[in-house]
């Protein structure tokens, strides 16, 4: 066979894979439009949206600096409320974790506890959660703080719990060996191994946090997200462009300390 007719006949997949590969996209295609279709999403007055766009960006233009002296107190809140929730869910999750591995809960029943709260944790929106904590704390940031941490409980036990099933046991069972007790063996034998991916995980999450933490405040939850609510429902939209350049630099910020921290911990 020459060699034009081999690159003729080669192909990457066979014909089995591209037709199963025709077939996905066939159906994500068939599922977009019923979807479309259903909700009835037709798209009116098309040529309207630039110049609404154009007219909002006038009304923002330019940012109302005066205001900015206003936002420093709910933006500090901001922060402690995305620190205190990423604390109180990393202390909640090392235990979800070890629960939800199976090489370290004790049986079945813990297995699928862990499971559970993990599960439950990650299919509720931190927004949900904050509605739920303002209903019992009130408003105020420690609503806020609470769901921030009930939320990424799941996140950090599920990640975490992953990390502890591929230890090395060996050296578990060494210093189990050794006499050490099951706190000493969670102490000395598992964390020590999963501290990296515990620290790099926590940071991660604490930026996510970041981001969620600054719209808590249109649910009464705490934070900037108070300021921006009522800058909205105002119309100043001089105020808001301020809050949405602040909230883009924390963000910012959050980002390049979380890719740093992220570094030393490799």
């Amino acid at each position: 066979m020459s060699e034009a007719d081999a690159a003729r006949s080669w192909r990457r997949f066979d014909r089995r894979r591209r037709i199963g590969r025709f077939s996905a996209v066939l159906v994500a295609l068939v599922a977009f439009a019923v979807s479309w279709r259903f909700l009835d999403m037709g798209v009116t007055n098309v040529e309207t949206v630039p110049r609404e766009i154009r007219d909002l960006l006038t009304r923002m233009y330019p940012p109302d600096l005066a205001y900015a002296p206003e936002i420093v107190d709910p933006l500090v809140e901001t922060i402690h409320i995305a620190a205190l929730g990423t604390l109180g869910a990393l202390v909640l999750a090392v235990p979800v974790a070890l629960l939800a591995a199976e090489n370290t809960t004790p049986n079945a029943g813990t297995y699928w506890l862990g499971k559970l709260i993990v599960t439950v944790s990650r299919s509720v929106n931190t927004i949900v959660w904050a509605l739920i904590f303002v209903v019992v704390f009130g408003s105020g940031p420690l609503a806020g703080a609470v769901a921030i941490a009930f939320r990424s409980v799941g996140f950090l036990g599920k990640l975490l719990g992953e990390e502890i099933e591929e230890i090395d046991f060996g050296q578990v069972e060494a210093v189990r060996a050794a006499g050490a007790s099951s706190t000493q063996v969670l102490l000395y034998g598992v964390l020590p191994q999963v501290k990296p991916a515990l620290v790099g995980l926590s940071v991660y999450r604490w930026d996510i946090n970041v981001r969620d933490s600054t719209i808590l405040g249109f649910v009464g939850a705490g934070g900037i997200g108070v300021q921006l609510f009522r800058a909205v429902n105002a119309f100043a939209w001089q105020s808001v462009a301020t809050i949405l350049i602040v909230i883009l630099g924390v963000v910012l910020v959050s980002e390049g300390v979380s890719a740093s921290a992220r570094r030393m911990t490799r």
